[in-house]
């Protein structure tokens, strides 16, 4: 079973995730030649406070 993780600041909406992994799936399911129902996504949101790039948080961007 693929299972893909995505690491992402808090924000985006439910729809804009659900038509991120129905993308991801749409590409697991093309290149493993796997059915969808064999892909596991899981989006992992961290706050603003807790993630930082370039050495800022991304609360103070």
């Amino acid at each position: 079973m693929p299972e893909v993780y995505i690491h992402a600041v808090a924000g985006p909406s439910l729809e804009q995730k659900r038509a991120l992994v129905k993308d991801i799936t749409e590409a697991v399911v093309k290149n493993f030649k796997v059915g969808a129902d064999a892909v596991m996504v899981e989006i992992i949101e961290s706050a603003k406070e807790n993630k930082a790039k370039g050495g800022v948080l991304f609360s103070e961007r």
